[in-house]
């Protein structure tokens, strides 16, 4: 049977793998990923009208306005791959941006609402993914010392190179990311299960039980 999930908000704070989830999605049944940042990235270089205007606010070091985004993603789900459904990654980020993208969705007939699943990790367990996180600067060899250590600390097992650390891997940018998370979207996260259209699943399961929990809560929502 034919599944037809329609869209697919995936929320969760940085480093609960929405990313990971949005391909197995993808994967299972055939929908794509429509990223904020891929849509304002590719109508700036492809210089198209939205991508002008955005580009000349951003070069002022302001903020690209929800009117402008809701634009880039009004264009961007006329595609026909999005028949079927799509996940939205990074968007609605806001309460004024949820409201917006509702009423848009709700003026063809037929059309489904979105859908809003939350992944749900500690604070402790999201630190330690962050904070962890090492890569080998030669062979590009991924590790995490507290979840996936190196057999000698802080040294890539396969070349013995001394580990590299993002410069925004921090336990303050963290914090500082999830607070910036917790402000934006808790109204958003208030908005959709006000509206009987929001689950949360346990994002500390194994990779393939989450994904399997994601699509089953997608389905009762649609059910």
């Amino acid at each position: 049977m034919r599944v037809n999930p329609g869209p697919i908000l995936l929320l969760g704070a940085p480093g609960v793998g929405k990313g990971t989830q949005a391909q197995a999605i993808m994967g299972a049944w055939g929908i794509p990923q429509i990223s904020t940042g891929d849509i304002l990235r590719s109508n700036v270089s492809g210089g198209t009208e939205l991508g002008k205007k955005a580009k000349a606010i951003m070069d002022r070091g302001e903020l690209v306005s929800d009117d402008l985004v809701n634009d880039m993603v009004a264009d961007r789900l006329l595609r026909p791959d999005t028949a079927n459904g799509y996940i939205l990654d990074g968007f609605p980020r806001t309460l004024g941006q949820a409201e917006w993208l509702d009423s848009y969705l709700a003026a063809p007939p037929g059309s489904l609402p979105v859908i809003a699943v939350s992944i749900k990790v500690g604070y402790t367990q999201l630190l330690r993914r962050i904070t962890g996180r090492r890569t080998c600067p030669v062979c590009k060899s991924s590790y995490n010392i507290y979840l996936q250590p190196p057999k000698v600390d802080e040294k890539c097992d396969l070349d013995g190179t001394p580990l590299a650390r993002r410069s925004d891997d921090t336990e303050e940018v963290f914090e500082e990311r999830m607070r910036t998370y917790e402000s934006l979207t808790a109204p958003v996260v208030e908005h959709y299960r006000a509206l009987g259209r929001f689950e949360e699943v346990d994002g500390e399961q194994p990779v393939d039980a989450v994904a399997a929990a994601v699509m089953a809560a997608v389905l009762r929502l649609r059910g």
